[in-house]
């Protein structure tokens, strides 16, 4: 029997609950730092297979790490389970109908992420215990990926130092082993205090903390024009100081996100925005308070374990979906943006039943992830696996609305046998591992991972 045979025996006999586990967690919805339940479960599901969980990892509640076995090499698996505010969404419907207005959703797939990495540790563990593998399984349960750097905090408490190799995957509308760089991310809360006054009788009194807000806004707006190409400036007013337009507004607050293709950069321009806000806090008389909220490193991809990865995706296939399924899909597809829809047109694809050709040179992606200060301190490979109609936006209501269905349940655990067979690799191919870690030396070269949070930053909830 072989170790493809294993995990596609475990995976069957599990894929019931595996299932039912994920549905819990979209339904959960819940986000950084307060996926208590979502957590909870999966660290559950883990004991009772035999692995040795530590919770509050790294001193974060909602982190925990599940172990298996002793020694090196030490595997891990990374999960995810985190919502995004805004995106409740009824399932398996094909318009915008929220669960709870403003609520939260699963619009970019944790639910299925968390539990696709719970199938691959499975696997990996029967196939250890059948095959006498040697070296240590770990799942680390991630919280936070959503703009609150999990990763980045587990990784100073030093979680991944002993990693040998590390494996996640995504949910997406296409199937392929990811080789790619994303953006390096850093996120600041700028709070402006002022003075309250009639603004009618004696505005000449008041000092206004919205105008400060405003003014950083403007000049944020001009400083993009000054920045590196790929660099990105995003914000979000989280506090107008109230809904009186005749009282000066004495508190406000603002929220900035700063990306760029090197962490490096990424410093350079948030001291450039924070100048801005000095600066309007100047011309307002105002009193500016700066908050560090999270932040995460630029992606560094490995081509070593991708181009495994893609081995063993050929070897595994990927899945075939029903005619019911895609015809779900295609009425999703209906609701996109008449520009996505004409995307899809050209390629004339519903949901994606092929594997990617496999791309050597990594390519460029301008999002962001918190798997990117993993792969600082260890080689990580990923993959990429269709679990939603071909075109769908992240972060939308759509790809809520998907998270349950019987295409996303397919997906999610082809992934979990492509990490887990990557994984057995991993196990019993020592040149693997050292050709893996070589390429990561000379990717960094002599740069040092320096995480972009401060030392002194504490995991934060959304405020």
């Amino acid at each position: 029997m072989t170790y493809i045979d294993i995990i596609e025996r475990t995976v069957a006999a599990h894929a019931d609950n595996l299932k039912s586990v994920s549905d819990a967690i979209w339904s959960f919805a819940e986000i950084r730092y307060e996926e208590t339940r979502s957590a909870a479960l999966l660290a559950d599901e883990l004991e009772k297979a035999g692995f040795s969980v530590t919770r509050n990892a790294g001193k974060i509640e909602t982190a925990f790490v599940a172990s298996y076995g002793e020694g090196h090499p030490v595997v891990a698996i990374l999960g995810e389970f985190d919502a995004l505010t805004g995106l409740s969404q009824k399932d398996g419907i094909t318009h915008h109908d929220p669960i709870a207005a403003g609520g939260n959703g699963h619009g970019c797939g944790h639910n299925l992420l968390g539990t696709g990495a719970l199938a691959a540790a499975l696997a990996l563990k029967a196939c250890k215990d059948e095959m006498k593998l040697p070296g240590t399984i770990r799942y680390y349960g991630c919280p936070a990926e959503e703009g609150g750097g999990g990763k980045a905090y587990m990784a100073r408490e030093g979680l991944f130092d002993d990693v040998d190799v590390a494996f996640t995957w995504h949910p997406w509308d296409e199937n392929l082993a990811y080789n790619a760089r994303m953006l390096a991310t850093n996120q600041l809360y700028f709070t402006f205090r002022g003075t309250s006054a009639h603004a009618g009788f004696e505005p000449h009194l008041g000092r206004s903390a919205l105008d400060a807000v405003e003014l950083t806004n403007v000049g944020c707006n001009y400083l993009r024009e000054h920045i590196i190409q790929d660099g990105r400036i995003h914000y979000a007013i989280t506090d107008t100081g109230g809904r009186a337009p005749n009282v000066v507004q004495s508190n406000a607050q603002v929220l900035y996100k700063v990306r760029a293709p090197h962490m490096d950069q990424v410093r350079e321009i948030t001291e450039r925005v924070k100048d801005v806000a000095r600066g309007a806090a100047l011309m307002t008389g105002t009193r500016l308070e700066i908050t560090f909220d999270a932040a995460s490193a630029d992606l560094v991809p490995n081509v070593t374990l991708a181009r495994m990865m893609h081995r063993e995706f050929e070897n595994l296939g990927v899945a075939s979906f029903s005619n019911s399924e895609k015809d779900f899909a295609g009425s999703i597809q209906k609701t996109f943006a008449p520009e996505v829809q004409a995307r899809i047109a050209k390629r004339g694809k519903i949901l994606s039943e092929d594997l990617n050709p496999f791309e050597e040179t990594p390519t460029f992606l301008h999002g962001s992830t918190d798997v990117g200060d993993v792969s600082w301190l260890v080689p990580t490979g990923q993959v990429y696996v269709a679990t939603e109609a071909y075109g769908t936006p992240p972060h939308t209501w759509q790809m809520v609305s998907q998270g349950k269905s019987g295409y996303a349940h397919k997906g999610m655990l082809q992934a979990g046998k492509v990490m887990a067979a990557s994984a057995v690799r991993a196990l019993t191919d020592p040149a693997l591992i050292s050709d893996a870690k070589a390429e990561h030396r000379e990717r960094l070269g002599s740069e040092q991972y320096v995480p972009l949070i401060p030392a002194d930053a504490m995991p934060q909830r959304l405020r």
